[in-house]
């Protein structure tokens, strides 16, 4: 998101609130509220402990707990006063360990009150009730020089390894470059080995050793990967990153990856030249394998691979929206090119989540409801 949509889409919003334009959905696909009053929901994910919980992040500081179709009543970890939550900051990203159920371990990404990016791993107490607050270690900041572009998304891939997604920046056009500058974590997907008790650039990083360059680095090119994830079947990285003034795009690392894609921003916006405005470069770029214009909306918010049980006709497709324009869409994964269907629309889609069965949530931003996919 960047500031000029949010306050865009705030006006949308208000229009997508009445109720003859919310969860309007496909036949096949029902959207249906699981929880409510959880305004600026940010994260939805599961801890894969065979709890069956879902955690939710809100952008104001707050980690909540859902729990046999109830909300728990007190937060499992609240760091509001470590940010400054408003437009692009705030909370933005949880996930839990591999191993948590053995070491405890979780880990969130916020914004600090400065505004900078961070990336601190917590404990869980010995029930597994909350997040000891007293046990936080930061393990990585990062300068940010905007208020907007701050990414979001933590996630572990299935090489174990943890990785978080970062925006350019800020402002408007990436003015500093940071989406090709590999001196700059901004504007990148980030890859570290949390194993120990810090972190550091995973093995394997492809930019270790280059000289200048930030080891932790997996892939560059990005103007605001919101969210991102990782399709559990295959194992390929899917990421949706949002636009600058005309593109949304998806684009798909495939799990057999060595890492080092360049997703062209700011020399592309989607398949189309940013700058240079025509004549770009294409050599050593990857493309997209899915773009929507602004006809159809305004800021992408990446969602899951579908590989729940409940809705047979969305297996294998990938569930995605658009915060500005409401809409909730599947996209049929065909090589390198995805056709996309509508599914429905909600109040503000600002993260999806995926229950430990596969099934699917949307938060809705505007509204404080989380809904679940279904038939």
């Amino acid at each position: 998101m960047s500031n000029t949509r949010f306050r865009a889409a705030l006006v949308l919003g208000a229009a997508l609130l009445l109720p003859s334009a919310l969860a309007q959905s496909a036949p096949a696909v029902k959207f249906t509220p699981v929880a409510s009053g959880l305004r600026g929901v940010t994260t939805l994910t599961p801890a894969n402990d065979g709890s069956g919980r879902m955690y939710l992040t809100l952008q104001a500081g707050q980690v909540r707990v859902l729990e046999g179709g109830r909300l728990r009543a007190q937060p499992f970890l609240d760091v509001s006063r470590l940010t400054s939550a408003g437009g692009e900051r705030g909370l933005l990203g949880l996930t839990f360990d591999p191993k948590y159920k053995q070491n405890r371990r979780l880990y969130v990404h916020y914004t600090d009150r400065n505004g900078n990016t961070v990336l601190a791993r917590y404990l869980a107490t010995a029930d597994f009730s909350r997040a000891d607050p007293a046990s936080a270690r930061v393990l990585f900041t990062a300068e940010q020089p905007y208020s907007n572009h701050n990414g979001g998304q933590i996630e572990f891939g299935p090489d174990g390894f943890l990785y978080l997604g970062l925006g350019d920046g800020g402002s408007g056009g990436d003015p500093q470059n940071n989406g090709q500058k590999l001196s700059s974590p901004l504007g990148k997907l980030l890859r570290f080995d949390v194993s120990g008790n810090d972190a550091k650039p995973a093995a394997g990083n492809p930019f270790i050793g280059r000289s200048g360059a930030n080891p932790n680095i997996w892939a560059y090119g990005l103007r605001n990967p919101w969210r991102f994830s990782f399709d559990r079947q295959t194992g390929d990285l899917i990421i949706a990153d949002v636009g600058q003034n005309a593109f949304e795009e998806v684009n798909r690392q495939p799990r057999a990856s060595k890492g080092g894609e360049n997703y062209g921003w700011k020399v592309r916006e989607g398949r189309s030249c940013f700058e240079p405005a025509s004549g770009c470069r294409t050599q050593g770029l990857t493309e997209p394998v899915l773009v929507y214009g602004r006809g159809e909306g305004q800021s992408i918010t990446g969602g899951y691979v579908y590989r729940g049980s409940a809705i047979p006709v969305l297996k294998g497709q990938y569930v995605f929206g658009d915060f500005g324009s409401g809409t909730v869409w599947a996209a049929r994964m065909t090589g390198n090119t995805w056709s996309k269907v509508k599914l429905g629309e909600v109040g503000g889609p600002s993260a999806f989540g995926q229950d430990e069965a596969g099934e699917l949530y949307v938060a809705e931003y505007f509204t404080g409801r989380v809904l679940k996919l279904g038939r």
